[in-house]
């Protein structure tokens, strides 16, 4: 009997705590790594595989996703975690919340949660968790049980929901969150969902996971993207994906980051998550706030979307929330990237296909629907790009698996380790191609990266030892599990 379930040999190993790829052979047994040596004999596989000298990643762990916002979940969960498997991510983490998309419902979590499982259960090739957003007033009284018994100690608050809609202004909040008439979701609100979070973070039932109960933010603020889109649409002097970052500045995130802050000094809530930024204000706001209150741990996360492309290089599918911004905002991401200010990258993946996406006029960014897919393209273009600014494959490793899996309470996952799940993918950078839509495993037929050049492809993903993606094409079915993240002591 063959002493481990697969080798992997002639690999280049990217760790995240190393210097550089190591030359290695990898072991897996019952689903986890099991050993790394300089060399592993092939006897001692029941399967081996000649990884040809290709890179050996960590699996990506992409903690921003959107499955089931425009499409079914369990629809979403099958085709998405397939362009995941794609891109070299093994595990995801969508957001969740009640209201107008997604489940289109409202109510307790007690009673929506469940669906939520049971709609992507059996579904996904890769592993999953969720985040939740708490809408309602009831919901802050669930966080206890969402982190005991649902395994979810991550949530989110979606600051310019208050008075602006997904896509654009909006005149009927009540409605597109379907919360009670005495109701409101603003300031107020934000500022008891933090306290909610803390009071449980002190619950000593929550003390072994305490470090990773955590509140992630989308900071922009509604007052100044309402007052601004009014003023872009009067003018009339900007068109597409430019005219849609004027109508969201980039100060509206940067107070929004402010705000956010100090209402967290307020509460003492110390884990504090700001997504996706995407501007040279926004990024500089989160460093001032990190220096003005230095006892918050604040993570600072960046899409592979607001690093690739700018509001002059994408097409019209690239609409999304906080907006792609400037070529001079894009270089200060990636300066300030290199300087070690953001913590993870992810991908914001939400599938809008064509006839969702685009309204009519099919031009007027003002009518399209925001968000777009991208995980597919998430370690491939942080190497494409990133290899030319002199970022290394450990630290690229760092970025996309490691720290956002250590953040959110993915134990076992996010490194190559012995003892961690074997979740790894095989990456050619030799190669040069054209990213085309109908090349996606997704099902949105359409990409802001269409035409962009990339010089490195995921080949191969594996998680828990299973191998998902095989020769870029997808092999077996689905067997990605739900990953509760925490529970009660």
């Amino acid at each position: 009997m063959a002493e481990f379930d697969l080798v992997i040999r002639n690999a280049q190993v990217v760790r995240p705590a190393s210097d550089a790829p190591e030359r290695l052979d990898v072991a897996v047994k019952d689903g986890k790594f099991a050993a790394f040596e300089p060399s592993i004999d092939s006897e001692r596989g029941a399967e081996t595989v000649d990884a040809a000298g290709k890179h050996l990643f960590p699996g990506v762990v992409d903690v921003h996703q959107h499955w089931g916002i425009y499409n079914e979940l369990g629809e979403d969960a099958g085709s998405e975690s397939q362009a995941s498997a794609q891109g070299g991510v093994t595990t995801g983490i969508t957001y969740i919340r009640t209201g107008a998309y997604y489940m289109n419902r409202t109510g307790p979590y007690r009673e929506v949660f469940p669906d939520v499982l049971a709609a992507a259960e059996g579904r996904s090739f890769i592993d999953y968790a969720f985040h939740v957003a708490p809408i309602l007033k009831e919901h802050i009284d669930e966080i206890p049980d969402l982190i005991g018994e649902f395994g979810v100690p991550s949530f989110k608050i979606f600051m310019f929901y208050g008075s602006h809609g997904l896509h654009g202004r909006s005149s009927d909040q009540s409605s597109f969150l379907m919360i009670p008439e005495d109701e409101s979701y603003d300031l107020a609100h934000f500022e008891f969902v933090m306290r909610g979070i803390e009071k449980a973070r002190r619950d000593p039932r929550f003390a072994a996971d305490r470090e990773h109960i955590s509140l992630s933010l989308h900071c922009e603020t509604a007052e100044i993207m309402r007052a601004y889109t009014k003023l872009v649409e009067q003018e009339g002097k900007l068109t597409g994906l430019e005219a849609y970052s004027a109508s969201r500045p980039p100060h509206s995130e940067g107070l929004a980051i402010t705000i956010a802050s100090y209402l967290a000094h307020e509460t003492e809530l110390p884990k504090i998550n700001l997504l996706h930024l995407t501007s040279r204000k926004a990024i500089e706001a989160a460093m001032m706030m990190q220096e003005t209150f230095p006892h918050i741990d604040f993570r600072r996360e960046v899409t592979v979307g607001h690093l690739l492309a700018d509001f002059t290089t994408a097409n019209l599918g690239g609409k999304v929330n906080p907006p792609l911004r400037s070529r001079e905002d894009v270089e200060s991401l990636w300066e300030h990237l290199l300087a070690g200010h953001f913590s993870w990258v992810t991908s914001d993946h939400a599938c809008c296909r064509d006839e969702t996406k685009f309204g009519e006029p099919r031009e007027d960014v003002f009518v399209a629907k925001s968000g777009f897919g991208g995980t597919e393209y998430l370690l491939a273009g942080m190497v494409s790009e990133g290899r030319k600014r002199g970022l290394s494959y450990p630290r690229i490793a760092e970025l996309v698996a490691k720290s956002p899996a250590e953040r959110f309470g993915l134990r076992g996952k996010g490194d190559l380790a012995v003892g961690y799940d074997a979740d790894f993918c095989l990456l050619d950078d030799t190669v040069d191609y054209t990213v085309h839509a109908q090349d996606s495993l997704s099902t949105q037929e359409y990409t802001p990266f269409e035409g962009f050049e990339l010089t490195a492809k995921v080949t191969d993903s594996w998680v828990r030892g299973t191998e998902v993606l095989r020769a870029e094409k997808i092999v077996g079915t689905p067997t990605g599990r739900f990953v509760k993240r925490s529970g009660l002591a």
